[in-house]
């Protein structure tokens, strides 16, 4: 599931999932083959300004300026993996080093997922979030994947596609149907135009979760590395799982966070999604009204309900503009749908008062919280390679008919981000790319026996039942963060025994996978509000 999603706060995934596939295997396609490819030594050097101003938004999260410290490398890969010696296109790789003495205990490769997001800002902020002794003991690498930020090419098709106000998307309603098919329907055309057959590089046809996968193999060769270690959340746990199936007596050590699971690839994905957003939707309606206090917007869930679906049809009329940003419903859903990945304060204090603003009348802290620029230049290159992905991963249902209907019976039970699935991923009708066969992940011989699970129950974007599916399959490892309302639970900053950080890192720094195959660790609860009134901060000491 994705979208035109404001972030409020660094998460350790991205907000954003509905995740993609790939081409079949069914023995060990590792064992005792050659690399095909033999890769460049890496050249690390110092990065970009562009790149580093980027990072610099992580050096707040740990001790270590983290930007101060990361370094760069290129890596040339086949644009085509069946064509080793034929075009090339670049990885963009970032390392930020461990601060031990000596030799790093290894090399962590992160993946954020999205489909579609920047890997290589992943890494410092990863690296920042983690515990002093795996910032002692690791070296972590980013890295964007092919056609993806900082890698070259990078997808681009039509920086204005994400211009508000964007039309709404609806409930079903026959002329909004029309103007997002036609919408998806150009969309698609304009990266088939870029990027497909003919063009100078065939992005499009080369885009599949298996060629980021080879990718990832060539990264470790690259490394010199003889075993691939490696953190994957959200779309990155499949890649994970392909990865393990495809090279399975590569894997060194890996953790999959936020999990998806590989029997819905991809189309499928949309209806636990859609439940499991409306859940978490309707919980932070019934806390809203726990503080009607504060924000004054019902005293009951059934009457913050109706606020903000009111609100929703009030914006689908009549979009709020102003001084070059605007308000429509599409812009709203889009927003206030981080409350349901990540349950903290930063979000749902920001939402609640960007809400609680449009009711006292205070349209500019409410343009503020959930508006988007009207034109010009918006960065496309997420939104494009998440369908380019996705699309092509798997053959996508072609008939409209079967969309709606499948929406329309969906709509019913979950109404909060139905139809908003269904236009983000509407593009995949379109998609003018050969489709690929998805990986049977798991149906191969000596899959890796230790890999470790972290999921929260109630994960809107890769809802629970995925991880005991990717469990099953692997026979792994599972920590559980019970009744918590977060997308990928790492780095919550629970290192006390039995938390879920200390989990994480026994495995990485004493290779000690839990004593039971699934334990549980309690939930951290409801945020409450900030105080009105904050006392002052202390003065700064004389220096």
């Amino acid at each position: 599931m994705g979208g035109f999603v404001k972030k409020v706060i660094v998460a350790v995934a991205t907000a954003g999932l509905s995740i993609a596939g790939v081409g079949a295997t069914s023995a060990s396609a590792d064992a005792g083959t050659p690399e095909v490819f033999r890769p460049a030594n890496l050249k690390w050097h110092g990065c970009d300004t562009e790149l580093v101003n980027e990072v610099k938004r992580y050096d707040r999260l740990g001790p270590v300026a983290v930007s101060k410290i990361i370094q760069c490398a290129e890596l040339d890969v086949p644009l085509d993996h069946a064509r080793p010696d034929g075009q090339r296109i670049t990885l963009q790789l970032t390392r930020t080093p461990h601060q031990g003495p000596g030799k790093a205990k290894g090399d962590i490769v992160v993946n954020p997922g999205g489909p579609g997001a920047k890997g290589s800002l992943f890494g410092p902020a990863f690296y920042a979030q983690n515990s002093a002794p795996m910032r002692a003991a690791y070296n972590v690498i980013g890295f964007d994947p092919r056609g993806i930020g900082f890698s070259k090419p990078a997808l681009s098709c039509d920086t204005g596609y994400g211009n508000a106000p964007r039309p709404a998307y609806g409930h079903g309603d026959p002329k909004l149907e029309a103007a997002w098919l036609k919408r998806s329907k150009s969309y698609a055309d304009a990266c088939a135009r870029k990027y497909g057959k003919g063009t100078p590089v065939n992005l499009l046809d080369h885009m599949k979760t298996i060629d980021a996968v080879r990718d990832m193999d060539i990264i470790r060769a690259a490394l010199g590395d003889r075993k691939l270690d490696y953190y994957g959340g959200s779309y990155g746990t499949y890649l994970g799982q392909v990865y393990a199936t495809v090279f399975p007596k590569r894997v060194g050590k890996m953790v999959l966070d936020g999990n998806a699971g590989p029997a819905n690839v991809w189309y499928e994905a949309q209806a636990p999604q859609n439940i499991a957003f409306n859940e978490n939707m309707e919980y932070y309606f019934g806390w809203l009204a726990r503080y009607d206090d504060r924000y004054h917007l019902g005293k009951t869930q059934a009457a913050v309900r109706k606020f903000y679906y009111d609100l929703e049809s009030r914006l689908t009329r009549s979009p709020i503009v102003k001084n070059g940003v605007a308000v429509g419903a599409a812009e709203l859903v889009d927003t206030v749908q981080n409350v349901a990945y990540r349950r903290a304060q930063a979000i749902w204090h920001t939402y609640a008062s960007g809400l609680s603003a449009y009711k006292s009348g205070d349209l500019d802290t409410f343009l503020d919280t959930f508006g988007a620029t009207t034109a010009g230049g918006q960065d496309d290159n997420e939104f494009a390679a998440y369908h380019a992905i996705q699309c092509s991963d798997v053959k996508w249902p072609k008939s409209w008919r079967k969309w709606r209907a499948d929406a329309s019976r969906m709509d019913r039970e979950a109404p909060f981000s139905t139809w908003f699935n269904v236009w983000y991923n509407a593009p995949c009708m379109f998609w003018q790319a050969t489709p690929g066969t998805p990986v049977k992940v798991g149906h191969t011989r000596d899959l890796p026996k230790n890999i470790l699970l972290f999921n929260a129950t109630n994960d809107a974007a890769t809802p629970y039942a995925d991880a005991l599916e990717v469990q099953k399959i692997f026979n792994a490892h599972l920590v559980v963060h019970d009744g918590e309302r977060t997308h990928c639970v790492v780095h919550r900053g629970d290192l006390r025994p039995g938390g879920l950080d200390s989990y994480f890192d026994a495995y990485w720094l004493q290779d000690e996978l839990p004593d039971k195959r699934t334990v549980h660790v309690s939930p951290l609860g409801d945020p409450t509000p900030p105080p009105l009134n904050p006392p002052p901060a202390a003065a700064s000491p004389r220096t």
